[in-house]
């Protein structure tokens, strides 16, 4: 018995908006904490997925992108772990990574688990690396370990910086 082709087509429809609505997403949340300094500038951040053969994938990055003539680049090779593991390759702008630096306060990523780049990788362990730089300020570092596929069971993750980070959460997000 041949299936009438309207039917095929709104079950391929359906399917697709189920897969979409049960679909997960990561938020990760970063506070920029507020800082008693004289000259206080908004940090550069960036946000990266690497595995233990240190291949990474790119999540997220803050820098002043309203400079003149694109300035804003020059530094961010002061956000140096990132530069090493691939900042330096980037295109930028890079479309859907790239945005304005942030200020103090918490600020939320979300991170679609179906995206291509992400999807794709293999099992296994990684890290998750948040990386901010402040121009007459510090640096910090926070990686937060991560196994893929997911251990739903281990999130939320929560660590605190120290100094140009503060608190980092890390939770699931299932859209039904």
């Amino acid at each position: 018995m041949n299936t009438p082709k309207i039917l095929i087509v709104v079950s391929a429809i359906f399917s697709m908006f189920s897969a979409a609505a049960n679909s997960e997403t990561l938020t990760l949340n970063v506070e920029i904490p507020q800082l008693n300094v004289a000259e206080y500038h908004s940090p550069y951040v960036a946000v990266w997925l690497e595995s233990k053969s240190r291949k990474s994938t790119q999540i997220a990055l803050w820098y002043d992108v309203k400079m003149a003539d694109n300035e804003g680049q020059e530094w961010l090779k002061d956000i140096r772990q990132w530069w090493r593991r691939g900042g330096r390759s980037l295109d930028l702008p890079y479309d859907g990574l790239t945005s304005a630096t942030k200020g103090p306060g918490s600020h939320q990523i979300t991170i679609n688990l179906n995206k291509a780049e992400l999807k794709d990788l293999d099992a296994g362990d990684y890290k998750l690396r948040i990386e901010a730089a402040r121009e007459v300020g510090g640096r910090e570092l926070i990686e937060i370990p991560l196994t893929l596929p997911l251990d739903k069971s281990a999130l939320p993750i929560s660590k605190s910086g120290k100094s140009e980070l503060g608190k980092i959460s890390l939770s699931l997000q299932t859209n039904n």
